[in-house]
């Protein structure tokens, strides 16, 4: 029997028993469905799908983008941590003028200079990153672009990296948690708990949870109670979420 998310907002009611049978353990990896990822990092789903499964246009088919880390659960698509990490640096790549082709081009190169299938999500990629590609790529009319860009040191470290991997701890080099809010909110996504759903660090409950049960019962303090958490858990928590559906 393999997981069937009941919603894609509560991933995180997943039961481990269901997580144990299916073939690859989810514990440890984070799933996001796209419309999950969507909210976190605000990019349109289908964008998300159209990368992660490929898609065609006219006579092309275009490959994913990269190799995900969770293969389809009952046909759905779903991300895990680094592939949502990686798809936030991806979106600023596009921002600031490539192609999704030309980003996979800087994927390929830096997968191979890095040794990691998500390069993008590396402490390495935040500190070296430009000068490994700059160095890596050639003068030819398929890298130009890429070289146009990271010429542009300070701009890229200011708009495109440095911003996507802000409040990211990486261990042993890799992504793996992230404080969209910063630490000091005390809200974390973090995949070796509750899947990588936003969380209250402090407490370990989901912010959708708090927060659905803040406007239950009308009251912060009452949620709280229920909880087990502080009024403070539960404010920050519907913030949180406000801010996700706006």
């Amino acid at each position: 029997m393999t997981h069937r998310p009941a919603h894609d907002s509560n991933i995180s009611e997943i039961e481990d028993d269901e997580v144990g049978k299916h073939e690859t353990s989810l514990v440890g990896l984070g799933l996001y469905s796209p419309a999950d990822a969507a909210r976190l990092i605000k990019v349109p789903a289908a964008k998300l799908t159209r990368w992660l499964k490929g898609h065609g246009s006219g006579n092309r088919t275009y490959p994913p983008l990269w190799t995900r880390q969770i293969e389809p659960i009952d046909g759905g698509l779903y991300l895990g941590f680094l592939d949502l990490i990686q798809s936030r640096m991806t979106a600023a790549f596009i921002a600031a003028g490539l192609s999704p082709q030309k980003v996979r081009h800087a994927l390929v190169l830096a997968k191979d200079l890095i040794e990691n299938d998500h390069p993008f999500a590396t402490s390495r990629f935040k500190t070296d990153g430009r000068t490994l590609l700059l160095e890596a790529l050639t003068d030819t009319e398929e890298d130009r672009p890429l070289v146009d860009l990271f010429k542009r040191g300070q701009y890229v470290m200011r708009n495109v990296i440095e911003p996507s991997l802000k409040g990211i701890d990486f261990e042993t080099d890799i992504a793996v948690r992230w404080w969209p809010r910063g630490r000091s909110q005390d809200i974390v996504l973090d995949p070796k708990r509750q899947f990588g759903q936003p969380i209250v660090d402090s407490f370990g409950v989901p912010t959708s949870v708090l927060s659905a049960a803040a406007s239950a019962e009308g009251s912060v303090a009452k949620a709280a109670e229920i909880y087990r958490v502080t009024p403070e858990a539960v404010r920050r928590a519907v913030d949180f979420e406000l801010g996700l559906s706006s």
